[in-house]
């Protein structure tokens, strides 16, 4: 493709070296449909006529039947899937195919595609987190109303039900598919026209060609449109965040699955055994959930290190845009899958819960509550609570055992009334507190936003 300038063939390991054909093939159809594009405006100016575009279109359409069906050679020789599909149009059609490139060059062409690439992808991920939303939510219908201790620090804290859990999760997925619609917007842009940095003296319609490849708009700076990959860092990120609400998910439910909790159990087919010991089950989805996590930090780390320090321009740096962005697509549409399929699934055992949730001290804040309702300001009522908890671990007797009274005279004979899971529950009617009839609602909510 540049002959004209060089006198010497370009070395073999350089060619293997610098080669992108071997994963930037799966931008064919994107490249395909934006060819096509670019070809009518070309014939709108007047630059082919009616027999050279349809000559160049059936050629593409071609092309892209080979190469679903896998009958389509890739050369490394010729680099990338640009010069491979156009290589082979001009193979083809004739002379025909050497006008396609006017006023485009491989790298408007190739921001184009990556473009149309993300798009289709962004459309993709964001159902198969609403298939993982809805998974989540049709299990925490099931429990909704089954209590389990809420934790932190890893340590029993207050009561809430197995369906207030599972919400908060798809919360988290809600605002990583709010993220994926944004970033979208800044994706579904059109670089064509562009040209290598400074556009064409050649004037093709670049919004005739925005509007045949569903852009909302063109780009309107040539040297930003054909050199920037924020918008990939951007999704990189995004799905990075996906990672993250995914791996602490698996962390929950590796826990639960464990014998010393025992909330939960995976299905056979969601689980693994040992080679050595025949009584185990593993959560290995779960496992190998949370190492992917850090896969895709490494991806985003890796352009974002890629595209630091470069001058404007193009430069080849950018050619390390793809592996990390799909891989990471590849990596979190089966992570999405495989987990949506395991949570619905997933069987929690109720009793289990409910017998670690009926520890008495997850119910010491709601000790604290009761005396200030009796007047107690909070910071005394905190430290009176202490006490009470205190005698109880000397004692080894429940607190809600004790004899309040005899820990402090502000405790009445009603102060054993707060111990009480179903009356606790009641009580969080606060927007976002998980009383039973709070998390129904909230499923009732989410049921109608997800269908």
């Amino acid at each position: 493709m540049w002959k004209g300038r060089f006198s010497q063939a370009t070395a073999d390991l350089v060619q293997q070296y610098g080669e992108s054909v071997s994963y930037d093939w799966r931008l064919y159809k994107h490249d395909i449909a934006g060819s096509i594009a670019h070809a009518r405006a070309q014939l709108k100016a007047g630059l082919l006529t009616d027999e050279e575009f349809s000559s160049i279109e059936s050629g593409l359409r071609e092309i892209e039947k080979d190469i679903d069906a896998g009958k389509f050679e890739f050369s490394i020789e010729l680099e990338d899937i640009h010069m491979n599909i156009e290589a082979e149009l001009t193979k083809r059609i004739g002379a025909a195919g050497g006008k396609l490139h006017t006023a485009r060059s491989r790298n408007d062409q190739v921001a184009t595609d990556t473009r149309l690439y993300c798009r289709e992808e962004i459309d993709t991920i964001s159902k198969l987190i609403e298939d993982l939303q809805k998974a989540l939510l049709g299990k925490a219908e099931e429990y909704a109303d089954s209590v389990i201790p809420g934790y932190t620090h890893l340590q029993r804290g207050q009561p809430v039900t197995v369906g207030h859990h599972l919400l908060a999760y798809v919360e988290m997925l809600s605002r990583d598919t709010g993220r994926l619609a944004d970033a979208r917007k800044r994706v579904n842009v059109s670089p064509l026209g562009s040209g290598a940095l400074a556009g064409s003296t050649i004037n093709l319609d670049r919004q005739q060609i925005a509007d045949e490849l569903g852009f909302d708009r063109v780009t309107t700076n040539s040297m930003d449109a054909i050199s920037d990959r924020d918008y990939i860092i951007e999704l990189l990120s995004a799905f990075a965040l996906v990672g993250t609400h995914l791996s602490r998910l698996s962390e929950d439910l590796i826990l639960w699955c464990s014998s010393e909790f025992g909330f939960a159990t995976l299905s056979d087919a969601h689980t693994t055994g040992s080679s050595l010991m025949p009584q185990k089950k593993n959560p290995d989805v779960c496992e190998i959930t949370r190492g992917k996590t850090g896969r895709l930090y490494g991806n985003l780390v890796s352009l974002l290190t890629a595209a630091k320090g470069l001058p404007l321009t193009y430069n080849r740096d950018l050619q390390e845009d793809k592996e990390p962005l799909f891989d990471s697509i590849d990596t979190l549409k089966i992570a999405l899958a495989v987990n949506a399929e395991m949570i619905t699934d997933m069987v929690v055992n109720v009793d289990h819960c409910r017998a670690a949730a009926s520890d008495p001290l997850l119910l010491a804040t709601d000790l604290a509550d009761y005396l200030v309702k009796e007047g107690v300001p909070f910071r005394s009522a905190h430290e009176l609570v202490g006490q009470a908890v205190a005698v109880s671990v000397e004692t080894k007797t429940p607190l809600d055992q004790l004899d309040l009274t005899k820990v402090s005279e502000h405790y009445g004979a009603t102060a054993k009334d707060v111990f009480n899971l179903e009356t606790a529950l009641k009580a969080r009617t606060n927007p976002g507190a998980p009383s039973i009839e709070n998390v129904r609602s909230e499923i009732a909510r989410w049921n109608s936003i997800l269908g």
